[in-house]
């Protein structure tokens, strides 16, 4: 893609904790409420106030290591980061310098042609949120104006940054994926995108290929969308790559992404640490975690996404690959183990879950928890199909029809008309007639086009309604075709 350079990403994510209340305060942690309305003395930085640390906060983010593979420090503290902006009010922000929490981890990722891949994790800290700012078009008449709310002041933030392990839009998209299904999984964020609970900054550089050093980056602040970071990291090496061949030289920046003219766009030069003036925090004692506590932490720890798949190929017998795209969500893992529960063909259901579920899932937009029907109506209903009730043709009706209203699959069957004709007499009339009907086709067949056979099948399922057996037709229709 890149001839005779090789581009290398960075990835700092963002994920907000879903603790009751905020990290410092008491103000409840909460996306949607009015502008402003969740908000303290403490949060807003006013004089005289000081910070009280949620524990919660701080079992979370050591869950999150030990799932990530990190160490774990027992000795960490807090530290300030200085700088101004209207969505900080205190123009310092309370997070982790030289002493996180978690350190040297790891995540296996999988790629598309199912190659396994090592991504390193530098260090996880805790940090909290600043606020957000709505700009002009958000609601706001004036184009010159800008209004901030300071709800999300104060939310509970782990960062997790990455080691210089990506090369690709591929890579960095697995690695993106992996972490928001682990995190999901430990029930430590929900990790929602458009709401801003998971967002990532993006470094970008290329250097030659084979060489020792890396190149000068780029960074690409608070992307949200998959689909939008992907298009960004095929874009920004090209755009580098055309600067450092014309002669001109990459300035570290941070940069934003139009997803309409597709292309990025600077915004400033990029701040190093120093220009933070990082300095430990004043109003908080250093946090020591006993190994005891971490030990119980990591005990809770549900079964995680990779140990899930390979328990899926090796005691359910599914392909790797469907393993891997089930497992990728906790509640469709859920879900998909509902059904198995209920019904032993787990390659049958995994084919349902993959397809017609999913694709309907995406349609109307909604998640597993919104589903009307549940689990054991989809096992009746592959029971029904394995039973000849129903055939596979008229179980894509039925399923709609489910998905639809959140009818079980019986009275759905009942209501509509939809029980499978499997009655030997009853088909070999309906077939007698479609025979008679067609005696043009018959003489074709006869005389050695056996392509025909099929024009006979559609007739008769059409003759049914699609409620013929398929088997049963194609047996009686073979004998009675030669007969």
């Amino acid at each position: 893609m890149l001839d005779g350079y090789e581009m290398t990403v960075g990835l700092e994510i963002h994920v907000q904790l879903d603790t009751d209340t905020k990290i410092f305060c008491g103000c409840k942690n909460e996306f949607g409420a009015e502008p402003n309305h969740h908000t303290c003395p403490i949060c807003l930085g006013l004089p005289g106030t000081l910070p009280v640390l949620n524990e919660k906060a701080v079992e979370y983010i050591v869950k999150a290591g030990l799932a990530l593979n990190c160490e774990i420090n027992t000795f960490s503290k807090f530290d300030r980061k200085n700088y101004f902006y209207a969505d900080l009010p205190k123009a310092y922000q309370i997070s982790q310098f030289d002493l996180p929490f978690c350190e040297d981890g790891h995540v296996m990722i999988q790629l598309e042609d199912e190659t396994e891949m090592k991504i390193g994790i530098t260090r996880i800290h805790l940090e909290e949120d600043a606020g957000k700012l709505n700009h002009a078009g958000e609601g706001i008449a004036s184009s010159d104006s800008s209004l901030v709310d300071y709800n999300r002041v104060g939310t509970p933030l782990i960062e997790i940054v990455s080691e210089p392990d990506i090369h690709s839009p591929e890579q960095a998209i697995a690695y993106l994926k992996k972490i928001k299904s682990i995190l999901e999984y430990i029930g430590v964020s929900d990790c929602d995108m458009s709401q801003g609970s998971m967002r990532a900054d993006v470094n970008i550089s290329v250097a030659p290929t084979g060489s020792d050093e890396l190149g000068t980056r780029t960074e690409l602040k608070n992307m949200n969308s998959f689909k939008a970071i992907e298009k960004a990291l095929k874009y920004e090496p090209k755009r580098q790559i055309k600067v450092l061949e014309s002669g001109g030289e990459i300035i570290q920046g941070t940069l934003t992404w139009d997803d309409e003219a597709g292309k990025t766009i600077p915004m400033r030069s990029k701040e190093e640490a120093h220009d933070y003036r990082y300095f430990p925090e004043p109003d908080l004692v250093p946090v020591i975690v006993e190994q005891e506590w971490v030990d119980g932490i990591e005990d809770s720890l549900p079964e995680l996404p990779d140990a899930r798949q390979k328990r899926y190929v090796e005691e359910l017998g599914i392909p790797e690959y469907d393993a891997m795209v089930i497992t990728a969500d906790r509640e469709m893992a859920d879900f998909f183990e509902a059904v198995v529960k209920e019904h032993n063909d787990a390659k049958a259901i995994s084919n349902w879950i993959m397809g017609d579920f999913s694709r309907l899932l995406n349609e109307e937009s909604i998640t597993i928890a919104e589903v009307k029907f549940k689990p054991a109506d989809l096992a009746q209903m592959l029971k029904l199909m394995d039973e000849g009730t129903i055939s596979s043709k008229i179980a894509k009706t039925v399923f709609e029809e489910m998905f639809a209203t959140g009818k079980n699959p019986d009275t759905i069957v009942e209501e509509k008309g939809l029980k499978q004709i499997s009655d030997t007499s009853e088909l070999e009339k309906i077939i007698d007639q479609v025979i008679a009907d067609n005696q043009s086709a018959l003489e074709d067949y006869r005389g050695g086009n056996k392509n025909v056979f099929g024009f006979f099948i559609g007739q008769t399922m059409k003759a049914t309604r699609g409620k013929a057996n398929p088997g049963m037709v194609n047996k009686i229709l073979k004998e009675k075709l030669e007969g």
